[in-house]
């Protein structure tokens, strides 16, 4: 008998489909000589400070800095009470440790997701007691029933990943170290008596720096005017088109007053064409998405999505078995991995009216395992959803198609360059048009891309031309814009590095970076949690807050993108066994002692005054609208504890809170989509509601105003 441990119940599921075992029991399948079981994510937690030493209960600045002689782990505490024990984890490790230990069981098989968070959930459940079975590791890319019953057939020794392992705890006790410490002496240092937590982490604050960074040059930049000259020319045959001057490649000019004396010596003047050059050009489609850049796509295109969402999507998509694994930097695919495309691009091309235009083919761009890290790029599983939310159809249908542009032709289109001088008159330069004459579409009809197309009469060098019309246009330099979810993931992913060339961030920078695909996404929700940055549409901007804090706190090396994007560097060659843990986390320790000091001997204080933490749930948190309130028409916007209507000064009372109790019962919270649509439509369906006997369903709810009582209520309407 074997027993399997997956990270999450869906992954479970998936294995015992693929080896078609029907008996399922309290926690797990059993059947065909396996037991599979499962956990929900990081069954097991650091300690906390306090389970260390009991006077670290409070918050007293002598304590700090607090080293622990040795990390040690529990089952999870409750969400909803940090000084109790999750008792869900804990009925489920009590089951985990159990089915390990059956007399029956003579291997162990760790099948939680192939990056370091995934060998750490597994080893820190299988080895939290000495256990003496053969452990062996189950590393896929997707949960396919091909996959599964080909990766069972090709096990690793657990051993084997031990690199894997020691990267995953360094990131664990690191974030611990930086977090427990530096949180604690910043709060006792810039609380000012108030409630608010100032929150310092290694990946947070140079995030952090970034947006900061960015806010400040475009509130230092100075716009400056230019100048344009436009000129209209008329063909002998009746057609028009534009043109702009220039001198030596120049077209933007400081003074206008120039240009308008070249425009007086244009008035009913002929020109010449002296230069027509045609070239025809060809452009590659976008590289395979990875979760980057599939963020940064999903969060540029649809309003209202974050990366935190693109990201759960994904990974509800990879547990439903329609993509791979999506937590991954890599842009191209396993070499290895050429039959499987193509049996997959077979069953996906059928879904387009160009079909036929569909072709596999081995180009480097697509296969390439020097330029593939543990996962491959995300693409579709040969298996096709029949029934898929909104928004995962949003994620599917962008991945999809991403994959079918890789197998289609080129698009191709011809660039015609146009040069026109003035005749008679005493002129320095000459008049410059581009045009673009699409000639095939390629991989641009998969999402209908705007062509750009600009086209130019059939001109010929030495024809002659007249002046039309002629405008000097008045222009000004813009500031840089602020980043957008998007921008900030780019600058993350390359560590503040600018590079165009998709690929040239895994070949230069690998590993150099800031958080990883799998965490990026979570600290920019975080920053907006804590109240240090704040958006306006899709804009990321520093509160008061946050700037003063970048501005006050005197761990630069934390704030910089460098010194982040290095200790990310050691964590990922540690995973290939290049750097050692003891190594590693005796730095650590060393930083974490000279921070803590440096933090607490600094005599600057926050340049701006806390307000006491208010209660009011429509205290706003962004200042994005939600809707309509329906008492007064004002708009409806996130608050700490609630959706609420920014009118609540004047007295408006309507709120929907986000621990409602009634939802809480069926284990719901309230959403900002659910808030978005009821809104809207004044119903809102909810789905994977839990009834009292732990059944799920789903059930369309109102929010109705109850006169007597002057609050609103839920009501379900099957």
């Amino acid at each position: 008998m074997k027993c399997i441990i997956t990270e999450k119940p869906s992954v479970a599921k998936n294995i015992a489909d693929a080896l078609k075992i029907k008996t399922k029991k309290e926690g797990f399948f059993e059947g065909k000589g396996f037991v599979i079981t499962w956990a929900f994510g990081h069954l097991l937690q650091l300690y906390d400070a306090v389970d260390y030493q009991a006077d670290m209960k409070r918050w007293k600045m002598e304590n700090f800095p607090f080293v622990p002689p040795k990390f040690q782990y529990k089952v999870k505490s409750s969400r909803t009470n940090r000084t109790k024990t999750d008792y869900k984890a804990l009925q489920q490790f009590k089951l985990i440790q159990s089915l390990m230990r059956r007399p029956d069981v003579t291997e162990i098989i760790s099948a939680c997701d192939y990056d370091r968070e995934g060998q750490l959930i597994g080893d820190s459940i299988i080895y939290h007691r000495p256990i003496h079975k053969p452990v062996k590791r189950l590393l896929l890319n997707e949960w396919t029933e091909q996959e599964v019953l080909q990766g069972l057939q090709h096990v690793k020794s657990n051993e084997d990943l031990r690199a894997l392992l020691n990267a995953g705890m360094s990131r664990q006790w690191t974030d611990w170290l930086l977090g427990i410490n530096l949180t604690s002496v910043a709060t006792l240092k810039y609380g000012q008596g108030s409630k608010q937590v100032f929150n310092i982490g290694r990946v947070l604050m140079p995030t952090l720096k970034i947006i900061y960074d960015r806010d400040q040059e475009i509130a230092q930049f100075t716009s400056e005017d230019y100048f344009k000259l436009q000129v209209d020319f008329l063909t002998e045959n009746g057609t028009v088109f534009q043109a702009s001057y220039r001198e030596k490649e120049k077209e933007q000019f400081p003074e206008k007053k120039k240009l308008e004396e070249i425009k007086q010596q244009l008035v009913s003047k002929f020109g010449e064409i002296k230069k027509v050059e045609r070239k025809n050009k060809k452009e590659y489609p976008p590289y395979l998405f990875n979760l980057t850049n599939l963020q940064g796509y999903m969060t540029n295109r649809y309003a209202g999505w974050s990366a935190d969402k693109v990201l759960k999507v994904a990974q509800a998509l990879y547990e439903k078995k329609f993509i791979t694994y999506p937590r991954t930097s890599s842009q191209a695919l396993d070499e290895s991995l050429k039959g499987k495309t193509k049996s997959v691009l077979e069953k996906m091309k059928v879904d387009y009216p160009f079909q036929n235009e569909i072709q596999f083919h081995q180009s480097k761009r697509i296969f390439n395992n020097q330029k593939v890290e543990s996962h491959s790029a995300i693409i579709p599983t040969y298996m096709k959803p029949t029934r898929l939310t909104p928004d995962e159809e949003k994620v599917y249908t962008a991945i999809k198609n991403r994959f079918i542009m890789q197998f289609m032709p080129l698009f191709e289109y011809e660039e015609t360059v146009v040069n026109t001088e003035i005749i008679d008159a005493n002129i320095e330069g000459y008049f410059y048009s581009k045009g673009k004459r699409v000639l095939r579409l390629g991989w641009k009809q998969v999402e209908q891309m705007n062509t750009n197309e600009v086209i130019l009469p059939a001109l010929q060098k030495g024809e002659r031309v007249q002046v039309q019309g002629v405008e000097v246009t008045d222009h000004q330099t813009q500031p840089p814009k602020p980043h957008s979810e998007k921008t900030l993931l780019r600058m993350m992913e390359t560590c503040g590095k600018q590079i165009k060339d998709e690929v040239e961030v895994t070949e230069v920078l690998s590993g150099f970076s800031i958080g990883t695909p799998a965490t990026r996404a979570d600290t920019i929700k975080k920053l907006k949690d804590i109240g240090y940055i704040t958006t306006n549409k899709k804009s990321l901007i520093c509160t008061p807050l946050g700037k003063a804090l970048v501005e006050t706190f005197p761990i630069q090396q934390l704030l910089n993108l460098s010194f982040t994007g290095k200790l990310e560097k050691a964590l990922f060659d540690m995973e290939k066994d290049k750097v050692s843990k003891e190594q590693f986390m005796s730095f650590i320790y060393q930083f974490t002692n000279k921070a803590v000091e440096q933090l607490k001997n600094d005599e600057r204080l926050l340049p701006v005054k806390l307000a006491k933490r208010s209660s009011r749930a429509s205290s706003p948190i962004s200042k994005e609208v939600l809707g309509t309130c329906p008492l007064c028409q004002h708009n409806v916007v996130e608050g700490r504890k609630g959706f609420g209507c920014n009118n609540w000064k004047s007295g408006c009372k309507f709120v929907v809170w986000k621990n409602d109790f009634y939802l809480k019962a069926m284990k719901k919270k309230t959403t900002k989509t659910m808030v978005k649509t009821l809104l809207k439509d004044g119903i809102v369906e909810v789905k994977g509601l839990t009834s009292k006997n732990g059944n799920k369903f789903n059930a369309k709810l109102t929010y109705e105003y109850q006169k007597e009582k002057q609050t609103f209520q839920w009501k379900m309407k099957f």
